[in-house]
């Protein structure tokens, strides 16, 4: 191992060892629980012997218990007893999520009477003589809202919710009468409802201001330089919803924010970093692909990117349990597939596939990154529902992975064929869902989760690419792949 390699070893083992450091002690003295409600797993975080108000906490769309974390943390530490679920459909829950996703009366309504069933458990396991709170985030925000109202009409009032990145038609001038809207700055569409539902209750009110009428409180505010996701990492969005939630049971001493954000982006770096050192230790090829001409390499990622989303969407028929996963397997496969015998592989030469490095590469992408975000940041381990989704999704992005590989240069082409064959990647699968939208609309919602793959799982198959050759790194790739979209999105039934 070189001594460039050995450095980064070093510097990549303390900053994973430091932020495991750090994150542990976010959770450090707290009685972390493990619960059911029916088939809806939670868990409850708590100061042992401490009897503080409920606070069910909810995931949005595509989302976990995990991804929550900073403000469970955060409100257990100040006292309160915190309980986090997975909705149907999401992180560890084996109960798909159905019913109509445009109908209040569809999905929404399951998600409602799901949210209502955990509070049942919390108030059964914590009780409720010091008053109950719902926050939720994105998705969880109306179904939250409509569930505090339910509530209250069952004669169980909800004492204050806390919304982040706020849309709800169910909020009015009366009802919830505490109410919190949590937006981050670059959220525009989401601070405009945010503050919207502030001024049904005051017209003139502003953002940052708490306006009231009567018994009904409202405050509408913003949490700088962050967008949807990083508002569940933003300090001024923990801080304000603990602040929201003390003024309303009479609560004092606030704790810090747990920050938990910065240290994941370092944990999970550090384990990114950690590959090339690793990487080295792999039998080196001796034999390279030879390089793709600049016509063939346009050739096959334009024109199969241009063609496969007409075909997929003709022969598509679902029958997969997870949102458009099955029609991303089609489209991948088609894809891949079109762009190996446009690449003409098998006259390209290089080393023969290494399934040691393959291996390597899949377990660590999978075992190791995937345990850490499993653990700190978002569900990443499956039920075994989802293990029949990875295992059909593996045979479109298998053959994807390996084509890109190829087509990409396998660790040692240029920059501006990776952007491209990306860029041709992205395009073509929102062609499809501009093509059906009906039905292949979420897959505007995988473009992100498939960039974050790209600039993560892609780094460490290039470096596996650029040592053992395009094979190693396409299979290790496609089967990390398979694996982050089968954990990612929500399980789907349509009855």
């Amino acid at each position: 191992m070189t001594r460039r390699r050995i450095l980064v070893a070093l510097v990549a083992a303390i900053l994973v060892a430091a932020s495991v450091t750090m994150l542990e002690r976010a959770r450090a003295g707290l009685e972390i629980t493990a619960l059911q409600a029916g088939e809806t797993p939670a868990t409850l975080y708590r100061l042992p012997g401490v009897e503080g108000p409920l606070v069910v906490v909810a995931h949005g769309f595509a989302g976990s218990r995990q991804l929550m974390q900073a403000y469970s943390l955060t409100l257990a530490k100040a006292g309160y007893a915190v309980l986090a679920f997975d909705f149907e459909g999401h992180g560890r829950n084996p109960e798909p999520m159905s019913g109509d996703v445009t109908s209040v009366d569809g999905t929404t309504a399951r998600l409602v009477a799901e949210t209502r069933e955990v509070l049942t458990l919390g108030r059964a396991r914590v009780g409720e003589t010091g008053g109950v709170a719902l926050l939720g985030h994105s998705m969880a925000t109306d179904v939250i809202v409509r569930a505090a109202l339910a509530e209250a009409e069952a004669g169980h009032p909800v004492d204050a919710v806390v919304t982040i990145s706020m849309f709800s038609q169910a909020v009015t001038a009366s009802a919830p009468q505490r109410l919190l809207a949590i937006s981050g700055e670059w959220e525009g569409r989401l601070r405009d409802a945010a503050l919207a539902a502030a001024r049904l209750v005051q017209l003139d009110a502003a953002e940052g201001e708490t306006v009231q009428a009567g018994d009904v409180l409202r405050r509408a505010v913003v949490a700088p330089g962050v967008e949807h996701v990083g508002v569940l990492y933003s300090a001024t969005a923990v801080r304000e919803a603990q602040l929201w939630l003390d003024a309303a049971f009479g609560r004092e001493g606030a704790v810090a924010p747990v920050r938990v954000g910065p240290w994941i982006l370092a944990l999970l770096g550090g384990i990114v970093a950690l590959t090339y050192p690793l990487v080295g230790l792999l039998p080196k090829a001796r034999v390279r692909p030879a390089e793709i001409p600049a016509r063939r390499f346009w050739a096959a990622v334009l024109l199969p990117a241009a063609l496969v989303p007409l075909v997929a969407t003709t022969i598509y028929i679902p029958f997969l349990p997870v949102l458009v996963a099955d029609y991303l397997m089609l489209h991948l496969v088609l894809l891949g597939g079109l762009q190996l015998v446009l690449l003409r592989v098998w006259r390209l030469g290089g080393p023969p596939l290494s399934a040691g490095a393959a291996l390597a590469l899949a377990l660590w992408g999978i075992g190791v990154f995937g345990l850490a975000m499993d653990r700190y940041a978002a569900s990443f381990v499956p039920n075994a529902e989802r293990l029949v989704v990875i295992a059909a999704l593996a045979f479109g992005t298998v053959p994807f992975m390996i084509a890109d590989s190829y087509a990409t240069g396998a660790g040692r082409g240029r920059w501006w064929r990776r952007i491209a064959a990306r860029l041709a990647l992205f395009l073509s699968l929102a062609a499809a869902a501009a093509i059906d939208p009906e039905r292949l609309l979420f897959l505007v919602i995988i473009l992100p989760v498939l960039l974050l793959f790209f600039v993560v799982h892609g780094l460490m198959g290039r470096w596996v690419g650029a040592r053992c050759g395009p094979l190693a790194a396409g299979l290790g790739l496609g089967l990390c792949l398979a694996w982050a979209l089968g954990v990612s999105f929500p399980l789907f039934s349509a009855g």
